[in-house]
């Protein structure tokens, strides 16, 4: 099934891109859509304890099913001032 993968701050920088499609097999969750994540893009693996994640803009979990067309954001702490 195809979700939107949607990145922000460093995560953002280290892909070089904010927003894509990626195939992940079903039965997913967030967890899954992660993997297929790091698997392309290893780097991002530093993040994975410190990131916050939505699912169709709504806060979730790692365990957090995830469907066909669904939008998934991976959000990395930021900082600033």
């Amino acid at each position: 099934m195809r979700v939107t993968i949607r990145l922000f701050a460093r995560l953002r920088d280290l892909v070089g891109q904010a927003e894509f499609t990626r195939e992940v097999t079903a039965p997913a969750t967030v967890s899954s859509v992660w993997n297929v994540l790091i698997a392309e893009f290893p780097a991002a693996r530093d993040y994975e304890r410190t990131m916050s994640v939505a699912v169709n803009a709504n806060y979730a979990r790692l365990h957090t099913p995830v469907a066909e067309g669904d939008e998934v954001a991976f959000l990395p702490p930021v900082s600033g001032g």
